[in-house]
C-alpha cells in the first residue's frame, strides 16, 4: 500500500477563515479522498499557526492573552471540518508544546550546519504579511496585499538563515524534479528569482523584549523564534519529527498546498531549511490562486468578505464543495459572488444532478422489484489523470458530463414509456441506468461525500430519495 502525505497550509489564526482559505482545504481533502480510493494510506495534515506579532498585536487589541486568541480563533479553523466535510487526520497547534520542541531541534541542526548567525541590520517589514518587504515590493511606501497597515521599520539584532548559500541546489532540486511545483509557471517564478536576484539570508528571530509570542530560541532568552521559521517545521512535527523517527520516515515527503502569495516561502525558504536541517525536501507543492468576490479583493474594510460558514448555511456543504471545485479555476485567480453562487447551484446542482437522481430513483422505485446488485466502478482514467494533475475543474466537468449524457438517455430511450410496452425489457433498461448513476455517485464522493452517500442509500433502499437540492428562486 503506497503512502500519501499532504498538508495545506498552517492559517493564522488573526480572523475566521473566509472562503479563499476554504478552496485550499477542501482541494486537498478531495486529493485524501482521492488518494483513499486507489487504496493508499493516506495522512492528511491541518491545523493552524499561531505565534508571531500579528497575533499578539491582536490580542492585545482585545483585552486577551495571546494564548488565548489564538484558541479562540484556531477553534473556528477546526469547525470547518464538520462544516467542509473534512477528513483531515491531525489538526496541529504551533503554540503545542510538542511543535515548540520540534522547532527548537530544527534550530539547532541549521545552527550546527553554520547556517544560522546573529547580525545588527534595518529591515521593511509588514506585519499583514508577517514578512520582510523590499522597496521594489511596495506600492506607495505600502504592501500591496495590505494596504491599510503601515510598513514598520525593524532595526535590531537577530538571528539569520544564510540563505543565500542554497541558491544552486534548490536550482539542481527543480531540474531534477520538474512538477516539483504546480502549476509550471510558478515553478519558473521561483527559479527566475534565483537566477536573478539571487537570494538573500533572511532574518529568523525577533527581540522578546519587543515581541515575546513565539518559541523561544535555543541558548538565547532574549530572542524568540519569526514566525515563519517556526511555522514551516509543523510540516515534520506534525508527523513525529525528531522524537519518533518511525513514524515520520512512514510519512515523509509531502505534498503541499498552498497560495500564490507563498511560492517563495513554500518551494524555496522551507525547502533550504530541510537541506540544511539534513532532511529530504517536500515531495510537491500545489499553488492555487486567489479569490475576488465580485471583482474585487476579498476585505473587511470593503464588507465583502464570505465566509465558508454562510455558505454552507444557505446552500449546504456539499453544494459549497461544488462552487469550489467545479467553478473555481485550481491555479488560476477567480471571482465569486453570491449570485453566481445562485445559478452555479440551481444549474449543476437542483436542475441537473438533484433532478436526474430523482427521475431516475422514481422509475425504480415504481418499477423494479427489488435494489439492483451495485456494479463495480471502475474509475476512468481521464478521471485519475485530471486528479492526478490536480485539475479539479476538469474533474468536475468529466462528471458533469456523464451526468447529462446520462439525463439525454432518458428523453431518447423514454424508459418510462418501454416499460409500459415490454416490462422486462424497460425494467432492464431503468436497472442500467440506476447502475449509471451509481458509477457517478462514486464518483462524487470525492467532491459531495454526503450526496454520494444519499444517493447509494437512495439505490441500495431502492428509493426516490427526498429532494437532494431544490431550487433557489
Amino acid at each position: 500500500m503506497a503512502k500519501f502525505y499532504l498538508t495545506t497550509t498552517l492559517p493564522y489564526v488573526n480572523a475566521e477563515p473566509h472562503i479563499g482559505f476554504a478552496l485550499e482545504i477542501v482541494q486537498a481533502d478531495a486529493i485524501a479522498r482521492y488518494r483513499r480510493l486507489m487504496k493508499d494510506d493516506v495522512f492528511f495534515n491541518f491545523g493552524t499557526d499561531e505565534h508571531g506579532q500579528k497575533i499578539w498585536q491582536m490580542a492585545e487589541k482585545a483585552g486577551e492573552s495571546p494564548q488565548a486568541y489564538a484558541d479562540r480563533y484556531a477553534a473556528t479553523f477546526d469547525a470547518l471540518k464538520e462544516s467542509l466535510n473534512l477528513s483531515y487526520d491531525t489538526f496541529i497547534r504551533t503554540t503545542s508544546p510538542a511543535h515548540k520542541a520540534a522547532a527548537q531541534e530544527f534550530w539547532k541542526r541549521c545552527a550546527a550546519a553554520g547556517d544560522i548567525y546573529k547580525k545588527a541590520y534595518q529591515i521593511k517589514y509588514c506585519v499583514g504579511c508577517e514578512l520582510e518587504k523590499t522597496d521594489s515590493e511596495l506600492v506607495d511606501g505600502k504592501c500591496p496585499l495590505h494596504p491599510n497597515i503601515e510598513i514598520q521599520i525593524i532595526d535590531e539584532e537577530n538571528y539569520f538563515f544564510r540563505f543565500s548559500k542554497y541558491g544552486d541546489a534548490l536550482l539542481k532540486l527543480y531540474a531534477d524534479n520538474p512538477d516539483f511545483v504546480v502549476p509550471a509557471f510558478r515553478l519558473n517564478e521561483i527559479k527566475e528569482l534565483i537566477a536573478s536576484k539571487g537570494l538573500l539570508d533572511f532574518s529568523i528571530s525577533r527581540l522578546a523584549s519587543k515581541m515575546p509570542w513565539g518559541v523561544a530560541v535555543p541558548d538565547d532568552p532574549t530572542q524568540v523564534m519569526y514566525v515563519w521559521f517556526d511555522a514551516l517545521v509543523n510540516y515534520v512535527s506534525t508527523i513525529g519529527w525528531p522524537t519518533d523517527m518511525p513514524q515520520f520516515e512512514k510519512w515523509w515527503p509531502v505534498v503541499q498546498f498552498a497560495g500564490k502569495d507563498q511560492v517563495r516561502q513554500q518551494s524555496a525558504m522551507w525547502q533550504a531549511m530541510l537541506m540544511s536541517a539534513g532532511l529530504p525536501p517536500s515531495r510537491q507543492i500545489m499553488i492555487h490562486g486567489f479569490m475576488t468576490v465580485d471583482g474585487q479583493k476579498i476585505s473587511k474594510s470593503l464588507g465583502n468578505v464570505i465566509a465558508p460558514k454562510d455558505v454552507v448555511a444557505k446552500y449546504g456543504t456539499d453544494a459549497t464543495r461544488y462552487f469550489l471545485l467545479r467553478h473555481v479555476n485550481p491555479f488560476e485567480d477567480a471571482d465569486v459572488s453570491w449570485s453566481k453562487f445562485d445559478e452555479w447551484y440551481n444549474a449543476g446542482l437542483a436542475n441537473g444532478l438533484g433532478n436526474l437522481v430523482a427521475r431516475i430513483m422514481k422509475l425504480a422505485e415504481d418499477n423494479l422489484d427489488a435494489p439492483i446488485a451495485t456494479p463495480a466502478v471502475n474509475v476512468p482514467q481521464e478521471f485519475k489523470d485530471a486528479m492526478n494533475a490536480y485539475e479539479f475543474n476538469k474533474v468536475m466537468d468529466i462528471v458533469w458530463e456523464k451526468i447529462q449524457k446520462l439525463d439525454q438517455r432518458i428523453q431518447t430511450e423514454e424508459p418510462f414509456k418501454v416499460v409500459k410496452i415490454d416490462k422486462e425489457r424497460g425494467k432492464a433498461l431503468i436497472a442500467e441506468m440506476v447502475g449509471d448513476l451509481y458509477h457517478i455517485s462514486r464518483l462524487l464522493h470525492l467532491s459531495m461525500p454526503d450526496t454520494h452517500e444519499k444517493i447509494k442509500d437512495a439505490i441500495l433502499a431502492n428509493k426516490k430519495p427526498d429532494n437532494l437540492f431544490k431550487r433557489i428562486d
